[in-house]
């Protein structure tokens, strides 16, 4: 789950607990160009206030007029928009897109708490809703797909936010944790080492103390989580590995020119994993695209995050 998704939800949830009313929405469908994919939630309150997003902002105005208006339905419903031409043309969906959105009236805490507290506990959870009688069921299931309509029941899937591991409080892991930021992931940072540990200033990101190995099985990583290893110094960046390797992450690098990668691996070969572990790793890390300074070196890295991140979205995993 996106960390904007995650703040729309935790929202809602305080306007529910002020006494508003309110409605989520969630797109189902999408065909064309439209703006956002299946999943994509935006909340709106009674007097229009709104936050999240599912299209380029024309529908979401279109729903908080709804709102001040009092013609929003008052049970779980189907909303299509940009079905015909007029409409697209209406609320400027490009190209012809086209949307259909769940629409389901938020009226007490009990609709959103246990999904909340199914996040923060880094569970992937199925949310289900009556569509005739606004039943609600959750259920912690593996990766299963996109948001459907099956019968009665509409069918949501809620994972924990994307985390990146980065092994390295230096000048790289510095500029790769302000970036990651902007990309959706929560980012910890393991730096064990106090001279550089002193000297680390990045917002946002946790550092978290404790030898690399110990770092990675303390967060159980799960397939929401990448690790990077950019200290540049084999026996901790080697620490790292060894047990992210062997854990769930979806994503597992280390820095370093293809030779010293070949040393690596031969390192690794020396302990408890098995050649098909080895082979997830990638080293050197990041994309290819000639990177020479450490904010070069962290876009590059953060291209092959979200290269991996989508294909793992296609393949069943909740954005």
């Amino acid at each position: 789950m996106k960390s904007a998704d995650l703040e729309v939800l935790h929202r809602a949830l305080d306007w529910l607990n002020d006494g508003y009313q309110a409605h989520l929405f969630t797109v189902v469908k999408t065909w064309g160009s439209a703006p956002r994919l299946p999943g994509a939630v935006l909340v709106v309150r009674e007097d229009g206030h709104l936050i999240g997003s599912v299209s380029g902002g024309c529908i979401e105005d279109d729903l908080a007029d709804k709102a001040r208006n009092r013609t929003l339905p008052t049970q779980p419903t189907i909303m299509e928009y940009g079905v015909s031409r007029e409409d697209a043309q209406r609320f400027r969906i490009p190209c012809g897109g086209q949307l259909q959105i769940f629409v389901e009236p938020l009226n007490v805490v009990a609709q959103l708490e246990p999904i909340i507290q199914n996040l923060r506990h880094r569970k992937l959870t199925k949310r289900s809703v009556n569509i005739k009688t606004g039943e609600i069921k959750l259920a912690e299931v593996l990766p299963e797909g996109a948001p459907r309509i099956e019968g009665n029941w509409f069918h949501s899937y809620f994972g924990p936010q994307w985390r990146l591991l980065i092994i390295g409080a230096n000048q790289l892991g510095a500029t790769l944790a302000s970036m990651a930021q902007a990309l959706d992931f929560d980012v910890l940072v393991c730096e064990p080492r106090q001279e550089i540990r002193d000297e680390w200033h990045v917002e946002g990101a946790t550092l978290v103390y404790g030898m690399p190995d110990d770092v990675v099985l303390d967060i159980e990583p799960d397939a929401h989580t990448a690790i990077v290893a950019v200290t540049h110094d084999p026996k901790l960046d080697d620490m790292a590995l060894l047990e992210a390797l062997k854990s769930d992450a979806f994503y597992v690098g280390a820095l370093g020119s293809h030779k010293n990668q070949e040393k690596r691996r031969e390192r690794l070969r020396m302990f408890d994993l098995s050649e098909s572990e080895i082979a997830t790793m990638r080293g050197p890390v990041g994309l290819r695209i000639g990177s020479r300074t450490p904010a070069e070196i962290a876009v590059a890295i953060l291209a092959e995050l979200i290269q991996v991140r989508a294909q793992q979205t296609t393949i069943g995993l909740v954005s």
